[in-house]
């Protein structure tokens, strides 16, 4: 009876519980999860000593296990290339939302993640990436990476995310990819900061999420993205370059306090919601040419440091706030002064 309970427990996984220095470890792994944990004030060497391989995490989530990793290391490249693809037609379990985009790409097999996957205050010392050209990773569950420091790169380009999704208070130092990434549910970036280059390419967000107090450090690229639901953006931080070029905001598109240090393009862009830039900073180019505010356009209070350019640019008269805060608006004061003064000068020249 023993020796049978000894052996189930050394099949499922023991899950172990070392207390030293006030660090707590809890590894626990079954058929059905994967879950290391370690708490309380753990130094470098013990989190280095219970380092999770990526290959470890990648035949985790092959076997369709729920992966739950908190203050652990994560070592090597995860590559879900190697995921293995299913006929999409097989799967019966997919969210809301998935089986459309599955059907308007016209795509065969998927590769499928049932999740939850949590990864919170880790350390990823290697790079994750899809790694494929075309297709779909569907990710079923919650994803989690809050308070998670990626050192290289992060790409999840091509995944589509069925539960919600939580990066807040994530530290990715170099680039981070979300190329054609379909978010179905709420989706959180609060006061996550991004490193050399983002990419949010063809993303969209069918709920509602936020960047509010976000920080990019290098070239941030919003291209072609839309926005299904509500898009906060307040108080973040653009240090480089900033494009939201050719997007579709159809709920609230909140920039309000958002400072762009260098050039920032809403080149095409649509807002059929409310937009707000009120109080925000452009200390470089501000080029709205040919983007369409269908509803309330809130630029109260923003400080252009040069001329923002506004050409072509679709407004609804009835619902335009700010007043002699307006960009717009105030060009036209600035124009008619810089008239005046010609115009004065000249006459003073006459008279004189």
């Amino acid at each position: 009876m023993w020796l049978a309970v000894l052996l189930l427990w050394l099949i499922l996984g023991a899950p172990t519980a070392v207390r030293a220095d006030g660090c707590s470890v809890n590894d626990v792994r079954t058929d059905k999860a994967f879950t290391v944990h370690l708490t309380g004030t753990c130094t470098t060497q013990e989190r280095e000593r219970h380092a999770v391989g990526a290959g470890q995490l990648l035949a985790a989530l092959q076997a369709g296990k729920e992966v739950d990793l908190e203050g652990a290391v994560v070592t090597g490249d995860l590559s879900l290339l190697f995921l293995p693809p299913v006929p999409a037609a097989t799967r019966r379990d997919l969210p809301p939302h998935i089986p459309d985009i599955i059907r308007t790409r016209n795509l065969k097999d998927v590769r499928y993640v049932p999740g939850p996957w949590s990864l919170r205050n880790c350390l990823v010392r290697g790079a994750i990436r899809t790694g494929i050209q075309e297709g779909l990773i569907v990710i079923g569950g919650a994803v989690t990476m809050t308070g998670t420091t990626f050192e290289r790169g992060l790409d999840l380009s091509l995944t589509a995310f069925g539960g919600p999704v939580d990066f807040s208070r994530a530290i990715l130092l170099r680039e981070g990819y979300f190329i054609r990434t379909i978010f179905s549910q709420p989706a959180r970036f609060e006061q996550t900061a991004f490193g050399t280059h983002t990419r949010f390419h063809k993303t969209v967000f069918a709920q509602p999420v936020t960047f509010h107090r976000a920080g990019f450090n290098g070239l941030a690229e919003f291209l072609e993205v839309t926005f299904e639901r509500d898009a906060r953006f307040s108080q973040t931080y653009f240090r480089m370059g900033a494009g939201f070029s050719g997007d579709r905001f159809q709920g609230s598109a909140d920039f309000s306090e958002t400072v762009f240090d260098r050039e920032a393009y809403f080149l095409f862009a649509v807002f059929e919601g409310d937009a707000y830039f009120r109080r925000a900073t452009f200390r470089g180019v501000a080029d709205f040419s040919d983007a369409d505010f269908r509803q309330l356009d809130d630029f109260s209070k923003v400080l252009f440091a040069g001329e923002p350019q506004f050409a072509r640019t679709k407004v609804n008269r009835t619902r335009t706030a700010g007043g002699l805060q307006d960009p717009r608006i105030l060009s036209v004061i600035a124009a008619g002064l810089a008239l005046f003064a010609i115009v004065f000068a000249i006459l003073l020249k006459r008279t004189g």
